[in-house]
This record gives C-alpha cells, sequence and structure tokens, in this order.
C-alpha cells in the first residue's frame, strides 16, 4: 500500500478530478499567490540567515581580518593544503563538473555560516564554565573531550553542512549523490579559510603585533608559525564536510529516509572531527617523545597520519561511487560473463 497518497486517490480509476479533494497543484490565483509567497518566505529565510552570518562576520572581526593585506596573505598560504583537497575532491567527481559560480558562492557560504559556530561554541563553553563553577567542579581534561563531541563537532558540522544546504542543494547542477562531497568540500573550505585568519589575527594581536602599522615582513615573520599550524589543521575541515555531504547527496535522492541520512553522515563527521581534536595533542606529544621532533614535525606526523586515515575512506567511498557510475552508464556484458582463462592447475 502506498501511505504517500489519500485513500481517495488510491481507490480512484484515474478519470476523476481530485484537485483540493485528495490532490493539489497551481489553478487558481489564490494557488499562485500560495506558490509566490511560499517561494518568497523561503528565499527571504535564505536572506536573514545570510545577513545575521555577515553581521556577526563583521562583529568578530573576520572581515578585517580577510581585508588586511598581510593577514589576507597568511590566510592565503594557510589554505592552500585545504585548497588542495578540495580541488582533488572535485576532480574526482565522474558525473557533470559542478559550476565554477556555484562552488564559489558555497565557499562563501561557508565563511559565512562559520560564524554561527563560534557564536555557538562560545555560548556553550561559557555556560559549561559557569555550571562547572556553580558545583565547584573542574572542566578538565575529560570535560573538554565532552564538549569537543557534543557541541565542537555537531555544531561545526552542522553550520558547514547548511551552507550546502542553504543554496547548492536546490540548485540543477546537484544532479548527483557525490556532487554532496565536492560541496561540502567547498564549505569546510569556506570555514577553515575564515577559521584560520581569525586565529592568525589574534595570534598577532596577543603576541603584541600591531598589524595596522606593522610592515608585511614583520607579520609574515611573527605569523609564519600560526600559519603553519592552521595549514595543517585546514584540510581536516574538508574531509569532515564532504563526508557529511556526500550523505546530504545521498538523502537528495533517497527522500523517504532523508532525514536518517543526512542524521548520519553528521555523526560520523562530527565523531571524526571531536576525536581529531580530543586526540591531536596527546598524539603529537606521544610522536614527539619517540622520535625526538620538536612540537611542529610531531603535530604534522599526527596530522598526516589522521586526515590521511579519514582522507582514505572519503576516497574509498568516493571511488565506489564511481564504479557504480561507470558501471551504468557505460553498459556492456557483466565480467562474469567473460570466461576466465585456464591454468596449469586446471583440466
Amino acid at each position: 500500500m502506498d501511505q504517500r497518497r489519500d485513500p481517495v486517490e488510491r481507490a480512484a480509476d484515474g478519470s476523476t478530478d481530485l484537485y483540493d479533494i485528495a490532490t493539489w497543484e497551481e489553478r487558481t490565483s489564490v494557488d499562485g499567490l500560495a506558490v509566490a509567497l511560499y517561494r518568497l518566505l523561503v528565499a527571504s529565510t535564505r536572506v536573514v540567515v545570510i545577513l545575521a552570518a555577515f553581521f556577526i562576520l563583521v562583529a568578530i572581526g573576520g572581515l578585517s581580518a580577510i581585508t588586511d593585506p598581510q593577514i589576507g596573505a597568511l590566510t592565503l598560504l594557510s589554505a592552500l593544503p585545504a585548497l588542495g583537497l578540495a580541488g582533488y575532491v572535485y576532480y574526482t567527481d565522474v558525473t557533470d563538473s559542478e559550476p565554477l559560480s556555484m562552488l564559489v558562492v558555497t565557499f562563501l557560504l561557508g565563511v559565512l555560516t562559520a560564524t554561527f559556530a563560534a557564536i555557538l561554541n562560545s555560548l556553550m563553553s561559557n555556560v559549561g564554565q559557569t555550571i562547572a563553577t556553580e558545583l565547584s567542579l573542574s572542566i578538565g581534561f575529560f570535560g573538554s573531550i565532552i564538549f569537543y563531541f557534543l557541541v565542537v563537532g555537531p555544531v561545526e558540522e552542522t553550520v558547514k553542512l547548511l551552507a550546502v544546504r542553504l543554496y547548492a542543494y536546490s540548485h540543477n547542477s546537484f544532479n548527483a549523490v557525490v556532487d554532496g562531497a565536492v560541496y561540502g568540500a567547498m564549505a569546510g573550505l569556506g570555514f577553515a579559510t575564515i577559521e584560520n585568519a581569525l586565529y592568525i589575527t589574534r595570534n598577532l594581536m596577543s603576541s603584541g603585533l600591531d598589524v595596522g602599522v606593522a610592515d608585511g615582513a614583520a607579520i609574515i615573520g611573527a605569523g609564519g608559525t600560526i600559519t603553519a599550524v592552521r595549514a595543517l589543521a585546514g584540510p581536516g575541515h574538508v574531509i569532515y564536510s564532504a563526508i557529511a555531504g556526500y550523505y546530504l547527496g545521498l538523502a537528495k535522492f533517497n527522500k523517504k529516509n532523508a532525514g536518517p541520512i543526512v542524521i548520519k553522515g553528521l555523526i560520523l563527521a562530527s565523531l571524526v572531527h571531536a576525536t581529531y581534536n580530543s586526540t591531536v595533542g596527546i598524539g603529537a606529544a606521544i610522536i614527539s617523545s619517540l622520535t625526538g621532533l620538536t612540537a611542529l614535525p610531531a603535530f604534522l606526523v599526527f596530522v598526516i597520519i589522521y586526515d590521511g586515515i579519514f582522507g582514505l575512506y572519503l576516497i574509498g567511498k568516493i571511488r565506489r561511487y564511481s564504479t557504480a557510475y561507470h558501471e551504468a552508464t557505460e553498459p556492456g556484458p557483466p565480467a562474469s560473463s567473460f570466461p576466465s582463462e585456464a591454468t596449469e592447475f586446471e583440466d
């Protein structure tokens, strides 16, 4: 029984007009007005969300971090590894190439929606600290891990997926499951870029350097270490959101189970993200003690290992899709129909 249709529609033979009884389509002027108002509501909601994100970006100093030439140069350098990874995900898309304009829009929305994560993370952190103080408890190491898994991971992966959902998801160019990974990667790149800019700006300010009057060489010299650290952290955002984006694409073409599919993607991306946040310090310290490497090289080794594992997981999903795509679009006799060549061990 088709539960998606009313009993009247299921029982009808198709000769009866069931408009406004069990079916509906745009016919009258009132119908047209309802359709127009609905579209206006959807569009205005998107505009409100984007404007709110933009004003938050300005309020937290993100816009000045982007527009300052020296900070911009450091931010660009820090974003190059993430850009390379996002480009690779784009290159592996075996379906129609996504329009450059859509990629740019998704990147910019990734920049803007990152501001929601900044506000929510800060708010929840303050709430946690207040509760701990009232109960005379110490947040400590385990409290930080809980915060990563319950707040940071879910919040940041949700807002990156929001960047895809706001525009690209409903566009005609989003016409395959794997497109979700491509747009998710671009949203992750946007998120990583603005996060890097803010980290670099705050690090320079805390070092006592006046960004407004210092020359470029002094700024680049002072920001070299934080730029290198953020460059290593950036690709992770691309991997996490590409995983969540892949499941968003799967949800788009499986409407019946769309909700659980999206949640599954967010769970996976959030777990990988939170696990990285929880283990990076300890992992780098262990590598340093075992190898004698200093902090930054040890951090690099950990990131390569961690991102390598989950990057391969992402690539594996994309390759499985690619294989299925080629098998479906390039019809031919199945591999099993070709007789195998006999060996000397067979009669």
